[in-house]
């Protein structure tokens, strides 16, 4: 997935220097951080992508619903809850931490009484998740989230019925259609 230089020069056509910088911030993290441990990971990554701002995506994209890829993200400087949790994902699998550690995971946020997405790591099948947010920036076990229902999870593997704490049956191999979408514009470098 990772960087090439035509991608940057791109960015910076497309969205100006800052986003260039951003952009070559983060390739500079996936550069720099890969031998550290994956709990130092989570926290980098999820530091990093909090640092943007959160915007509905009729602001953004001028549509409803948009996932955005991450050089997308970057190159707005804003993004919703989608965002934020694809951008962390790409970043950690980047760095070397396996995908089927990680799930995107719908939760209904119970304080704002909307849908939401997080990040869920899994140390190991049966750990309890590890939720990074951009809501509550602290990284903090699924049962210390209260404030978060899960309804379900998948990544590029599959689609999860969600149950305590975010694990659940497994529902499908395939992922989410908005997913789906996202990995073609990725795959053309946006």
């Amino acid at each position: 997935m990772f960087i090439a230089a035509d991608v940057i020069n791109q960015v910076k056509k497309n969205y100006g220097q800052d986003a260039k910088e951003r952009v070559t911030r983060w390739r500079d993290i996936v550069s720099e951080y890969q031998n550290d441990s994956e709990k130092e990971k989570l926290h980098t990554v999820n530091r990093f992508f909090n640092q943007l701002r959160f915007v509905d995506d009729n602001q953004v994209w001028g549509q409803k619903d948009y996932w955005a890829t991450p050089v997308e993200f970057l190159g707005k400087n804003a993004g919703d809850c989608e965002d934020f949790s694809i951008a962390k994902y790409f970043t950690l699998t980047a760095l070397g931490v396996p995908k089927e550690k990680l799930r995107l995971m719908y939760v209904q946020a119970l304080s704002i009484k909307q849908a939401h997405m997080v990040l869920a790591y899994f140390e190991t099948p049966d750990a309890m998740p590890l939720l990074l947010d951009n809501l509550n920036k602290r990284i903090l076990p699924a049962n210390l989230r209260r404030d978060l229902k899960p309804v379900y999870s998948f990544n590029g593997d599959g689609l999860w019925a969600a149950k305590a704490q975010g694990r659940g049956k497994k529902l499908r191999n395939t992922g989410h259609g908005m997913w789906e979408n996202m990995l073609v514009r990725i795959e053309q470098g946006k």
